[in-house]
């Protein structure tokens, strides 16, 4: 049977091939980008602390203040754009905007298809159930609902385990949905789902996945732009050298998490 992650990577291939035409006649987009001064960042708006909408309708959060200071460093307006996750890399292969700063995991299957810098943060994979469940690991996950938020590498994971999962848009939802008792459990990278429910006072009980390492997130562009690359990620790491990375960190997550 062909894989889901498999059909994924079709359509996010054939995207690309819808678009060559056009990658091809700006291959290095530094100097487009130069031009109009511009550059447009893309990610959810629903995975705080990292990237969400306030009270005043503003995308906020350690990504978009990550991807405003590179995009200063590089003499560039930000522009922050929101999209449903689970078609974010084929928004950014037919050009609707030019880069991703969304918590986007770094993996051999999305590397294929985008180029990365970075990574900026690592995190890893974690279960949270609500406190007094009997759920104490990966194999009490067997016949529970788990929740997971659509087109996250978790969601392949948890479909390759084998395991009932219902899928959503966000975290904010994933939280809401384990609360009221709707899934069993949800999967999600450590970090966001903590503070997120430590924010809201929601009481939980997790563990980690023993067999996945630690990953890292990374800042995808479009294939074929080299210097684009390079200024990035020099950007990045002037941020990091002279304590703006750390000060960005400290206030949206609380902690360094290089």
């Amino acid at each position: 049977m062909t894989s889901r992650r498999t059909i994924l990577k079709t359509a996010i291939v054939a995207a690309g091939f819808a678009v060559a035409g056009l990658n091809a006649a700006v291959a290095e987009e530094l100097n487009t980008l130069k031009e109009k001064g511009v550059i447009r960042i893309a990610m959810s708006g629903a995975y705080p602390p990292f990237n969400f909408v306030n009270d005043q309708n503003e995308v906020v959060g350690f990504d978009p203040a990550v991807g405003t200071e590179i995009a200063k460093r590089m003499g560039l307006e930000a522009e922050i754009v929101t999209t449903a996750w689970d078609g974010i890399i084929g928004g950014l292969l037919a050009n609707k905007y030019d880069a991703i700063v969304g918590s986007m995991t770094i993996t051999a299957e999305r590397d294929e298809v985008v180029d990365f810098v970075g990574p900026y943060y690592s995190d890893k994979r974690a279960i949270f159930t609500q406190p007094g469940s009997d759920i104490k690991s990966l194999a009490d996950l067997e016949g529970k609902k788990v929740g997971l938020t659509l087109g996250e590498t978790h969601e392949d994971w948890a479909r390759e385990k084998g395991y009932d999962i219902n899928t959503y848009k966000g975290l904010p939802e994933l939280l809401l949905e384990l609360e009221n008792g709707r899934v069993d459990a949800i999967v999600n990278d450590s970090i966001a789902a903590i503070l997120a429910m430590t924010a809201k006072e929601q009481e939980f009980a997790m563990f980690d996945d023993p067999d996945t390492k630690p990953f890292g997130a990374g800042i995808a562009i479009r294939e074929g732009s080299p210097e684009l690359a390079a200024e990035m990620q020099k950007a990045l790491d002037s941020m990091m050298e002279d304590g703006t990375y750390v000060a960005l960190a400290e206030k949206w997550i609380g902690a360094d998490i290089r």
